[in-house]
């Protein structure tokens, strides 16, 4: 570990130096599989060739200008998400943080311009919107806000999944908007209710608020849709995108419709890296690659795997649930089980352990048939190797 790192991260003993697909390989070549993706990041897989190639090609000839002057690749990238989204326009940055505080600046100028005094946007219990001072601050995590107040105004929390919870607070003359993950990803895979975004949907458009989705964690194909929203038939007034976005590459992007289209103008907002040549181009490949090759097969190997690690947790009690939307799985166990990440790690296996005491998988959108029993033979074992070692104490 180097000494002369800031410790933000209590990093694992194991330094990757290769990747190919859902596999990395360490200094000494061993092969681990990646079932969290870099947090959802690489959802082509490590090192995929057309991603490369891009990368390679657009470094040759262009990383940055600035945005003083018009880039094409950005204007390619906005182009393409807005037409598969329905969106009608987008802002790029660096970051989902940096993403999602442009969602909140639109909120906050929206409510301004309306002579609203204090704007004040609804956020959820278990959420995870960042960790800036803003979206720290929006996010329904004590642990992430802990040490720093005092924390940024403006938000009001309710529980997730609960549309009378938003209801009630339509009283208020200060709301201006909702953020929601239509997937809560670090709270632990939570997905709500079927008819929950569209509730809200109705309810935003009753009250003049902006319905805002962060759709970090859920988009780029994570769902089986391109969007998560998508799935269910809701157009959103701001949509926040990242991690899948560039496969790796940092960037982020706010995407904005309806009320939302026309709040920011020049000297509101801005990114000095932000939709660079280099990010936009690898971008494009990779949404492009996403919706022309991957995506249509999510949605089933998500079941399938649900469906496997049921059978093979059937007879595990710990287990009490194992949540799943697209490649997006939580599986819950009644107790901590922080340490399973070490168990898996020296199986082979890369996971995440979140909210305490759920496994939450994110594998690669492009993991085959054989790789997905490999992580559902390997973590099973795991499993019950931990539920054993329980009974014994």
């Amino acid at each position: 570990m180097s000494q002369y790192l800031i410790p933000t991260y209590a990093r694992q003993p194991v330094a990757f130096v290769r990747g190919e697909g859902v596999w990395l390989f360490d200094e000494n070549g061993d092969k681990y599989m990646d079932a969290i993706s870099g947090i959802a990041v690489c959802n082509l897989g490590h090192c995929h060739p057309a991603v490369s190639r891009t990368l390679a090609e657009q470094a040759g000839q262009l990383v940055h200008t600035s945005n003083l002057y018009r880039i094409p690749a950005q204007e390619a990238l906005a182009e393409r998400l807005c037409e598969i989204s329905g969106m009608q326009g987008a802002f790029f940055s660096n970051s989902g943080a940096e993403a999602n505080e442009a969602a909140i600046k639109i909120a906050r100028l929206y409510g301004n311009r309306k002579g609203i005094a204090k704007p004040t946007v609804i956020v959820m219990e278990g959420s995870f919107h960042g960790r800036t001072m803003a979206t720290l601050s929006a996010t329904g995590n004590s642990k992430v806000q802990e040490g720093f107040a005092p924390l940024v105004e403006g938000f009001v929390r309710v529980p997730f999944n609960d549309v009378a919870a938003v209801e009630a607070l339509a009283t208020s003359n200060e709301i201006v908007a909702v953020l929601v993950e239509p997937v809560q990803g670090e709270g632990g895979i939570n997905i709500p209710d079927a008819g929950y975004l569209q509730a809200l949907r109705q309810l935003c458009d009753q009250q003049d608020w902006l319905l805002m989705l962060d759709e970090i964690q859920s988009g780029n194909g994570r769902t089986g849709h391109y969007f998560a929203c998508m799935g269910d038939g809701v157009l959103p007034d701001v949509l926040t995108t990242a991690k899948g976005l560039g496969n790796g590459f940092p960037i982020g992007a706010c995407l904005v419709a309806g009320k939302a289209a026309d709040v920011l103008s020049p000297g509101t907002h801005g990114s000095t890296y932000g939709g660079n040549p280099l990010g936009c181009a690898t971008a494009l490949t990779v949404v492009n690659t996403l919706t022309n090759e991957v995506i249509g097969d999510v949605a089933t190997k998500g079941a399938q795997l649900k469906a496997a690690f049921q059978a093979a947790l059937a007879d595990v009690a710990l287990v009490t649930e194992i949540r799943q939307k697209g490649l997006m799985l939580g599986i819950q166990l009644d107790r901590p089980c922080g340490e399973l990440v070490a168990s898996a790690r020296e199986a082979g296996l890369l996971i995440n352990v979140t909210a305490g005491s759920v496994i939450r998988l994110l594998p690669p959108l492009v993991i085959n048939d054989a790789e997905m029993q490999t992580l559902v033979d390997g973590l099973s074992a795991i499993i019950h190797s931990f539920a054993n070692a329980q009974e014994v104490a």
